[in-house]
């Protein structure tokens, strides 16, 4: 709801001026606007535009509204003063449109008044206009001019709420197509983009985020390149560029706190790839699998996203390769299920297992003994190797019971 000058201006300066001036000045209102538009066009170019008939009327409109309604005020201080309110408003949504600042309006409105002023001053002799009824009209004169100025930035406001809410709109539609699969044409996600004020990068990394974050997630922190949507069931965000120089730490400030996965870098056209692997790897750091105390890069978790894409089948696995370690008692079971995924993952070095595990290097040999005579020659065999690591690696976030296989 738009506030009244009435409202606004409990002082009213124009109550203070001779009413009778209103008819002494109203016969020379077109003349002066002639000569206020003139100035206006003159000293401000951007409103120069002699093809655009519409602008022109919308100047000419302001310009005779404005001194009508002074005149008006003059004469009734109760005049109403939602019509030129309603001009001025215009022009700001308008001046906001044309991607101007506000500057440029509040000099055009210093120029018309400028000319106003000094058409009166050069008239008061002739019109016997003494010193102190000219003061009380400049102070008049400068409280309209707030009045206008105020219309003109509520409209100015209004649009660019719009913008920023139409940028908003055209950004979670970028982001949507981008995300799609199968991929978009190269053409629309190009033209939204445009539209969308954002550059179509080289690479993009996705991030997935907790939804169950501790905290509303800060959208402002965000750089204006990367794309968001925090407001959908899976929170999300599309990174350009994230191998760049700061990429990197910019996350892991922007989501300290959260859980959020990052997924590998890819292509633009392969974003839903990288959203596909960040979806994967959340889960896991909900189950205690990889850490959630950080930001969850998957590039360094590859090993375990594999694994778990079907823990189903690996598990399967395990119960068969593994059946051996189901002898043992749980608490030294896991200690050697520990000390053999150390073993496949460091090429049998016991020095290297040992400073992985913290202890010395005979107990790993001591375990690996042990080890062999579980396993014999099974144990060193290339090909089940990387078997084996995967079905620890699934085994050690659930271990079995020595029931559970019969």
């Amino acid at each position: 709801m738009t506030t009244s000058l009435e409202e606004r201006s409990p002082l009213k300066p124009w109550a203070g001026v001779p009413s009778e001036l209103s008819g002494m000045f109203r016969p020379h209102l077109d003349a002066l606007a002639e000569e206020m538009i003139e100035e206006i066009l003159a000293g401000i170019p951007e409103y120069s535009r002699p093809q655009d008939e519409e602008y022109a009327r919308l100047v000419r409109l302001a310009v005779e509204g404005a001194l009508r309604q002074f005149v008006d005020l003059i004469m009734d201080p109760e005049s109403p003063w939602e019509p030129v309110a309603a001009v001025y408003r215009e022009i700001g949504f308008a001046e906001a449109r044309e991607g101007r600042s506000l500057d440029v309006l509040q000099t055009s409105l210093r120029l018309g008044a400028r000319v106003a002023w000094r058409r009166l001053a050069s008239e008061s002799e002739r019109y016997d206009i003494s010193r102190r009824t000219l003061a009380g009209i400049a102070e008049a004169i400068f409280a309209f001019l707030d009045e206008i100025a105020r219309a003109a930035t509520d409209g100015y406001t209004k649009a660019r709420a719009q913008e920023e809410g139409e940028l908003e709109h055209r950004r979670r539609r970028l982001l949507d197509m981008l995300l799609a699969e199968p991929p978009a044409a190269t053409q629309a996600v190009a033209d939204l983009a445009r539209l969308a004020q954002w550059r179509v990068p080289r690479t993009v990394a996705a991030v997935v985020l907790d939804e169950r974050g501790p905290q509303p997630f800060q959208h402002p922190s965000l750089p204006p390149d990367v794309l968001a949507d925090v407001d959908r069931r899976e929170p999300c965000l599309l990174v350009p560029d994230p191998e760049g120089p700061g990429r990197g730490a910019m996350l892991e400030s922007v989501l300290r706190g959260w859980i959020a996965a990052l997924g590998p870098t890819v292509r633009t056209a392969d974003a839903a790839k990288s959203l596909r692997w960040a979806r994967e790897a959340l889960p896991l750091a909900r189950r205690g699998i990889l850490p959630s105390d950080r930001l969850i890069r998957c590039a360094d978790h590859m090993p375990a996203l594999v694994v778990f894409k079907d823990e189903e089948l690996v598990r399967t696995v395990a119960d068969l390769r593994l059946a051996p370690l189901l002898t043992v008692r749980p608490r030294h079971r896991e200690r050697l299920m520990r000390t053999l995924l150390s073993c496949l993952q460091n090429g049998f070095n016991a020095t290297e297992v040992a400073s992985c595990l913290h202890v010395h290097p005979q107990t790993v040999r001591y375990r690996l003994h042990q080890l062999e005579d579980l396993f014999g020659e099974r144990l060193y065999d290339p090909e089940r190797r990387l078997e084996m690591e995967m079905a620890l690696t699934v085994w050690l976030t659930d271990p079995p019971s020595a029931q559970s296989i019969d």
